[in-house]
């Protein structure tokens, strides 16, 4: 019974690390499919739709007559929350991709945690005591993921060997190359300010899930319902926006069709499901402070294909897997000490409870008092 215990309490952690694994592929996937020409309204889109495609069968299969009841009011809910996740966060965040790189988008993407904590903090889902030693933790946990972007966005340093000689998209390499110089640094700038844009639409997204959960506890529906919305949603920017490009629809046996695959079914519809999980089971911001993560799995990878990565990214991603595990103590910490206080409550009222039935069986049960009595009339 203890081992089944200790298994469960892990699950979340495991949960996690499986999420930011999938992020950081899907992001060296998805950049290398945009520098070879994928539009990336399109790509959100097919991701979706295949999100969906994957999802509704199983949610027919699992949860047809389990499904709770939904008001139109949950609906527009749900509506309004994948407008804000499912498409404006990951359509900005795409289109910022392609125009920057991805030792942007994973620097940026670090800045979620700090946006949730505070969201968190508005909304009364987290509370700081800054007395406490995890209170303290999770201040200085903080500071060293906002430091850990600072380095990553102000210092590049020098360029370290890749540990693969031979560059898998070496193919595109020059486009890469050119395409990068092509970029005002207005435009960079601007682009950087969109994509933290998209961070804080995803930050809302978090938190809006664990408010979700507590109203419509079905975390498959959930899912599913936000990907059929959000479908319809990047349908209609895409065809609005790509409508005089029929060619960018067209999808080939190359990088394009695995990037929309692979983020669509496993970036979207299964990473999806687990934040969800995940948010249910552990809250909005121990989901987030796993971000950091997703940067030291994107410098690997990269450097494994044969791309080149600088030491300010190193050091960087150093300062946030800091920040990571210091909140992940002081959340640890807490649950600990609220545990132990649970038991303790627990033992007293046992305890007294014991007390109680020894002295009804050492003095008798207790006589009634006869109106008029002094305790009475006191």
């Amino acid at each position: 019974m203890m081992t089944m215990t200790v298994d469960a309490r892990k699950k979340p952690y495991a949960v996690a690390l499986v999420i930011q694994v999938i992020f950081a592929s899907t992001l060296v996937v998805s950049k290398a499919a945009f520098d070879q020409g994928l539009s990336t309204l399109v790509y959100i889109f097919y991701r979706q739709a295949a999100a969906s495609l994957l999802l509704l069968p199983l949610a027919m299969a699992l949860e047809r007559r389990n499904a709770p009841a939904m008001s139109r009011r949950l609906l527009l809910k749900m509506f309004l929350y994948a407008l804000v996740g499912n498409t404006l966060s990951m359509s900005l965040f795409a289109t910022s991709l392609k125009y920057t790189s991805a030792a942007v988008a994973s620097a940026m993407g670090n800045s979620v945690p700090v946006i949730t904590f505070f969201l968190a903090l508005l909304l009364r889902m987290e509370v700081i005591k800054l007395k406490s030693s995890s209170g303290m933790a999770k201040a200085a946990g903080i500071t060293l993921c906002l430091a850990g972007v600072l380095v990553i966005a102000l210092y590049s340093g020098p360029s370290l060997n890749p540990l693969s000689r031979h560059r898998v998209f070496a193919s595109h390499g020059k486009k890469l190359a050119g395409s990068a110089h092509a970029v005002s640094k207005g435009l960079w700038i601007t682009w950087t300010f969109l994509m933290l844009l998209a961070c804080v639409a995803w930050s809302l997204w978090i938190v809006f899930q664990g408010l979700l959960l507590k109203e419509y506890p079905n975390k498959l529906l959930a899912t599913l319902i936000q990907c059929l919305f959000g479908t319809m949603q990047s349908c209609l920017v895409a065809v609005a926006l790509e409508r005089n490009h029929p060619s960018r629809w067209k999808l080939r046996l190359d990088l394009s069709l695995l990037a929309v695959a692979y983020s669509g079914i496993v970036g979207t519809g299964v990473c999806f499901y687990l934040q969800t999980w995940c948010v249910d089971m552990k809250g909005p911001v121990f989901l987030a402070m796993w971000n950091p993560l997703n940067l030291l799995l994107t410098v690997l990878c990269s450097s494994l294909l044969g791309e080149i990565t600088h030491l300010g990214s190193i050091l960087g991603g150093i300062l946030l897997v800091g920040g990571l595990y210091s909140v992940l103590w002081a959340k640890s910490k807490e649950e600990t000490q609220i545990t132990a206080t649970s038991d303790h409550k627990e033992q007293s009222r046992e305890g007294m409870q014991d007390q109680g039935k020894d002295r009804e069986r050492i003095n008798g049960p207790k006589q009634a008092k006869l109106p008029g009595s002094m305790d009475h009339q006191v």
